[in-house]
């Protein structure tokens, strides 16, 4: 017998439900590569103040340890854009994984 007007398929699987638990997977899978990515540029933040701990005599050396500086400003900022995107990934993750409407 046809299921009209539900969301079941013809063996009484809510389609529903199974579409938000893909959402979700796909979601949280953002969320991680988000958080893979922030690691990324934590770790190129460790080695840029590295070089800036170098010694630095010349003028043109002193002018590169001040380059590494902004640009170390720069990263730190896009640091903290991706762990909020992260963080905001995993919130909607869990927000579609506890509605009941779906999106």
């Amino acid at each position: 017998m046809a299921n009209v007007g539900t969301s079941l398929d013809p063996f009484g699987f809510d389609l529903q439900q199974n579409s938000r638990v893909q959402q979700c997977a796909q979601v949280q899978q953002l969320a991680r590569r988000l958080s893979v990515c922030a690691d990324q540029v934590d770790a190129a933040l460790a080695k840029l103040a590295q070089l800036q701990l170098e010694q630095w005599e010349s003028p043109a050396g002193r002018a590169y340890r001040a380059t590494l500086a902004v640009q170390s400003v720069s990263l730190r900022r896009g640091l903290d854009s991706l762990r909020d995107a992260a963080a905001a990934t995993f919130r909607h993750a869990h927000d579609i994984a506890s509605s009941r409407d779906g999106l």
